[in-house]
């Protein structure tokens, strides 16, 4: 019997609570695991977009970190096609190099790509994460053939990546997580988005999961006179959702160094709700979860465990009282 994310809260509207026949593992935010329907869905094609320093890659560590513990005997397949990725920076965050895979060389197209997922695929045989970081990077092989300035530019890049998609046979083990940046949309018109990805469409068609990242700005810290940059605040737009109710949001801090800053998150939301209370949180948050986090490391697992609890069942109140209470069809 495969694990599932249990959730605290029973009954209620179905369309607003997790999908029961899905299983999920968490982002590292609750609160995004909340506007996501439940966390990441396992077996399924999720896709993370935004433009530079909006943590998609932090993202995809985290995702892996708790993929990790949730499935101790799983496999992690990392394809890093930048040759950015920091090992020693991702292991400060937690992630388990020891079990992750990031293969025997780096994928240039998306032919590598189909070749290098198939093969995976086929061997699996226990639960199985696949991240590309990212698929910007991946050429076709024409345009990795022609000579420099023949404008061959992602010619076939499109429809490969539609082929690819037809061809995969995607199991119950393998969850395939693809990294995007945004790109301008060239002749958007109005009501189209500003913004699009490389790769053609065929990825919004396939993935269950879509999640465009925006920066809202720096946090920046002063000590002896030096200010510094110390993290970014980031919006997540549930953009596509075939597990949850899509276009929810959720907005939280990347801490440097630290990873996604999930409790002053929950209660700056809480907060908004007029729910802080039931957290038995105070309105000086900040201050008291700085002071928790000095505790045992017991003592602050029960604050986020309350914490969570009070953001999940207001969140779903909330849910309830936006869903229409008819049926259309007896």
């Amino acid at each position: 019997m495969r694990p599932r994310l249990q959730h605290p809260i029973q009954g209620g509207h179905k369309f607003a609570r997790p999908m029961e026949d899905a299983v999920f593992f968490q982002s590292g935010s609750k609160l995004l695991d909340l506007a996501l329907g439940g966390g990441w869905a396992e077996n399924r094609v999720i896709n993370i977009v935004g433009d530079k320093s909006t943590g998609k890659t932090l993202l995809c560590i985290e995702a892996a970190a708790n993929f990790a513990i949730l499935h101790p005997r799983g496999e992690i397949k990392y394809r890093e096609t930048e040759n950015a990725f920091l090992k020693q920076y991702a292991a400060g965050m937690g992630l388990p190099l020891q079990r992750v895979d990031f293969g025997k060389r780096r994928l240039r197209t998306v032919e590598d790509l189909f070749d290098d997922l198939s093969l995976v695929i086929k061997r699996a045989r226990r639960p199985t994460l696949y991240i590309l970081d990212s698929l910007d990077a991946l050429s076709d092989r024409d345009e990795l053939l022609s000579e420099l300035g023949q404008g061959k530019y992602g010619t076939k890049k499109a429809k490969n990546m539609s082929e690819l998609f037809r061809r995969i046979e995607m199991n119950d083990l393998v969850t395939l997580v693809i990294v995007s940046q945004v790109r301008d949309n060239i002749g958007a018109t109005f009501m189209m988005r500003k913004t699009t990805r490389s790769g053609g469409r065929a990825l919004d068609f396939y993935a269950s999961q879509v999640l465009f990242l925006a920066q809202l700005g720096q946090i920046r810290k002063t000590h002896k006179g030096i200010e510094r940059v110390v993290g970014v605040n980031i919006r997540a737009k549930v953009d596509k959702n075939k597990v949850g109710l899509p276009f929810r949001e959720a907005e939280f801090s990347i801490i440097f160094g630290y990873g996604i800053e999930d409790l002053e998150a929950c209660c700056e939301w809480l907060k908004t709700a007029k729910a802080l209370r039931t957290a038995g949180v105070p309105s000086d948050y900040k201050g008291y979860l700085r002071e928790m986090a000095k505790e045992e490391n017991g003592a602050y697992r029960n604050v986020a465990r309350k914490i969570h609890s009070a953001i999940e069942q207001r969140w779903y109140e909330v849910e309830d009282s936006f869903l229409p209470k008819r049926k259309k069809y007896d």
